[in-house]
């Protein structure tokens, strides 16, 4: 609970601060919100199902964004950013919407 309640604080200071993202940054910084939606909505549905562990969260959280964000680092080294990019969002995409619906059919039993 202290962890989605943490997200939440954490996207209220940043709507209301507007940081500037460096200009370095931009690039992976998408993919890396939609890594941290997929760690998230993972632990949701977790916690639904009765085996959330805060540390593993934790862990997942950090992890999918580096590693997304690696790999996209990687694939702008390679001159292929853009088809890499496409590909992490697609996969994470898959997963994140395997996890609304797992949330979805536990909450409303549909």
């Amino acid at each position: 609970m202290i962890s989605a309640l943490g997200l939440v604080v954490g996207v209220l200071l940043g709507l209301f601060l507007q940081p500037d993202v460096p200009f370095w940054l931009e690039p992976y910084l998408p993919i890396a919100v939609v890594a941290a939606l997929d760690a998230t909505f993972g632990a949701l549905r977790a916690f639904l199902d009765g085996i959330f562990d805060d540390k593993v969260f934790v862990v997942s959280f950090v992890s999918n964004v580096l590693i997304a964000a690696l790999i996209v680092y990687l694939g702008d080294q390679l001159g292929v950013g853009g088809q890499l990019s496409t590909g992490v969002i697609v996969v994470l995409g898959i997963r994140i919407f395997s996890n609304v619906a797992a949330i979805r059919r536990h909450l409303f039993h549909a």
